[in-house]
């Protein structure tokens, strides 16, 4: 394979993705984000020493980590980023297309002068741990594979400005309709099972599907119940086989499922209660605004989008694995947010916009080649993809030197969800 050729592509494509990214910002630091969303697919890395080496200037590389330093420091970067970023992937959200909100984390065990650093659950560990918090939404559509970032926030509840998490998500909700124009539907999972949520779900007019916790009452039939009640009498009328792959081993499930119409407490939007037995002693409980019929047809699909978030938290895995953002080692909190709206980024570029466009296809599939496994190209193809895209860029060439860096078009983008 034509390595120099395949890597000189894909300079091309980061200018001008980032060109487009930062249309009628000011020069420099459009210069910036080229060179930051450049360095981290080249290096895989989120440390600026590693971004400074992918650049290859010939001055120091401590110069350059300095001059990158400075530049992340800037107020208001991260938040009109991730708008760029919103307004771009939600011309493919549409009605149907799934939004789903994902809370996680970054766990620094042995960081002690990050800025606001505050206890966070551990989720790979499954312990308490200092760190920061992450919120993240991704678009993708029920069966297909495009998966589109469009959210991407660090936060920390010892920082000044933090006032609860129900704010953060719902700084994130508003963020992301305000370009949508409120197409889609929310999946949340357990965590999102809380009023305010379910508040500013209804007052806004939005589709969801959340996922109950057992102490959830509603009603039905004009009395109020416990959901783990109304998931005992729920008729089961549909049956599924459906089989999880994780970890290279797949584990078969036998599900039933049904659904009774219920209410909140205090509302009078018509919802519905999907119930489904067979993934543990207990049922799963979704609750949405969507029109559910008891329809095999119509519950599945609710039941399948909600599945899809095995997909997202794959997704996850590996923004953070990939890039290795736990690896991070910036200490101010402007620093941290920025970075990760940087790194949501160049999560969008390998997922979305190298993969979907049509002049890039046979591009995306020169990349995945060059991702070197000892098995092959894991079932989950942006491990893969991200990998192919160091291959290509790391020790070819360096830096973007051949390339003005300022360079900006502005092709027509393409629906992310077009086949």
């Amino acid at each position: 394979m034509h390595y120099a050729k395949t890597a000189s592509k894909l300079r091309e494509q980061i200018i001008q993705f980032s060109g487009e990214l930062s249309f009628n910002w000011g020069k420099v630091v459009r210069r910036f984000l080229t060179e930051a969303i450049y360095g981290i697919q080249a290096r895989q890395s989120v440390r600026l020493t590693e971004i400074a080496r992918a650049l290859g200037e010939e001055i120091p590389v401590k110069k350059t980590q300095y001059r990158l330093c400075r530049q992340l420091g800037r107020e208001g970067l991260g938040t009109r980023l991730m708008d760029a970023i919103c307004r771009m992937g939600a011309r493919g959200v549409e009605k149907k297309t799934l939004l789903v909100l994902d809370l996680s984390d970054i766990t620094k065990k042995y960081a002690r002068k990050m800025e606001y650093m505050a206890r966070v659950r551990d989720g790979s560990h499954k312990c308490l741990g200092n760190g920061y918090w992450t919120l993240s939404v991704i678009a993708t559509d029920v069966g297909k594979p495009p998966l589109v970032p469009l959210y991407n926030h660090l936060y920390s509840q010892k920082s000044p400005d933090y006032q609860s998490e129900n704010t953060e998500i719902r700084r994130a909700i508003r963020q992301v309709i305000k370009h949508t124009h409120k197409r889609g539907v929310w999946v949340l999972d357990r965590g999102g099972d809380r009023g305010a949520i379910f508040e500013e779900m209804m007052n806004q007019e939005l589709s969801f599907l959340i996922r109950l916790k057992k102490t959830r009452n509603l009603v039905y039939r004009r009395g109020e119940h416990l959901v783990e009640d109304l998931a005992a009498v729920c008729p089961m009328i549909h049956a599924e086989r459906i089989v999880k792959q994780e970890g290279g081993k797949e584990t078969i499930y036998d599900l039933e499922f049904g659904a009774l119409p219920v209410k909140l407490p205090g509302k009078d939007e018509p919802l519905a209660l999907v119930v489904v037995r067979g993934f543990g002693q207990k049922p799963m409980t979704l609750l949405t605004s969507l029109r559910v019929t008891r329809g095999r047809k119509s519950l599945w699909w609710v039941i399948s989008a909600y599945l899809t978030r095995w997909r997202i938290e794959e997704t996850i895995r590996f923004i953070k694995q990939s890039y290795q953002v736990e690896d991070i080692r910036l200490l101010t909190y402007i620093r941290l947010q920025n970075m990760m709206a940087i790194l949501l980024a160049v999560a969008y570029f390998a997922m979305a916009y190298l993969g979907l466009r049509i002049k890039l296809r046979v591009l995306a599939g020169h990349v995945l080649k060059a991702a070197r496994r000892l098995f092959g190209i894991p079932d989950f193809q942006f491990y893969a993809l991200a990998d192919g895209i160091r291959e290509v860029l790391f020790g070819r060439q360096k830096g973007l030197e051949r390339i003005n860096p300022l360079l900006q078009t502005h092709e027509h983008q393409l629906s992310l969800f077009a086949p």
